[in-house]
């Protein structure tokens, strides 16, 4: 831990010298070194059956590989966060619809372990899923920055999904891209989207902003609480 918490703090240190505008109100490392701690939960306490696929904790990523701080395949989020997304699943399943998360808080590990990928040139093998009309070396700072909201607890990644008329045997809707795809289509009002891709997204949204969240313009799939509940403070716990 006391490793993880110096390579956040050198993360920090970066982005202050890198975007002085922080300089009145930067980022605090909590000191929390378990989720309990952190006031962390588990979403499937309050939805045991809502949908996952924790990209991170596996290989299905742009990093290729499990990123540092994720043990295990859960969604972790701040108690306002969490019940809030609950409710909107809930509503969502009176359309015969439901969520599927890909992401939600992350360490600053994790963060850590992005940059460290984005600075080494030479591994491309994500290239043609992830960022196949884009240099490597352009994607750190709008697409890969050294501090991430997600380490907030607030921030989830997800994407939405239809059911059928028992709510059942549900099925991804097409957004145009896969998640952690690096490039202007990915953007939630992109023109290069088709009108049906752009309805599926102004579903998400919809659905999204009557629970309280905020969608990220740069991408489709990213979601933050509004208010924030911990604006000022990240985590490093890990997930498991």
């Amino acid at each position: 831990m006391r490793a993880a918490a110096a390579s956040a703090l050198t993360l920090l240190g970066g982005l202050l010298l890198a975007a002085p505008a922080w300089a009145d109100a930067p980022p605090t490392l909590s000191s929390a070194r378990t989720a309990a701690e952190a006031g962390l939960v588990d979403i499937r306490q309050l939805v045991p059956d809502i949908a996952e696929d924790i990209k991170y904790a596996g290989s299905d990523n742009f990093v290729g590989a499990p990123v540092d701080g994720y043990r295990a395949p859960k969604c972790l989020l701040l108690r306002p966060a969490a019940e809030a997304l609950a409710r909107v699943e809930h509503e969502l399943r009176a359309e015969h619809r439901r969520l599927q998360l890909y992401d939600c808080y992350r360490p600053a590990r994790a963060v850590a372990h992005f940059v460290r990928w984005a600075g080494d040139l030479s591994d491309q093998r994500t290239k043609a899923a992830h960022y196949p009309l884009l240099d490597k070396s352009a994607l750190l700072g709008d697409y890969i920055a050294p501090v991430s909201g997600h380490s907030r607890g607030g921030t989830v990644d997800l994407t939405l999904m239809q059911c059928d008329a028992h709510g059942a045997h549900c099925t991804p809707l097409d957004m145009g891209t896969d998640f952690d795809y690096f490039g202007t289509l990915a953007n939630t009002d992109s023109p290069e989207a088709t009108p049906a891709q752009h309805a599926n997204r102004a579903l998400l949204r919809a659905a999204m902003e009557r629970g309280g969240f905020r969608n990220y313009a740069m991408e489709w799939w990213h979601y933050t609480l509004t208010p924030e509940p911990s604006p000022r403070v990240i985590y490093d716990v890990p997930v498991e």
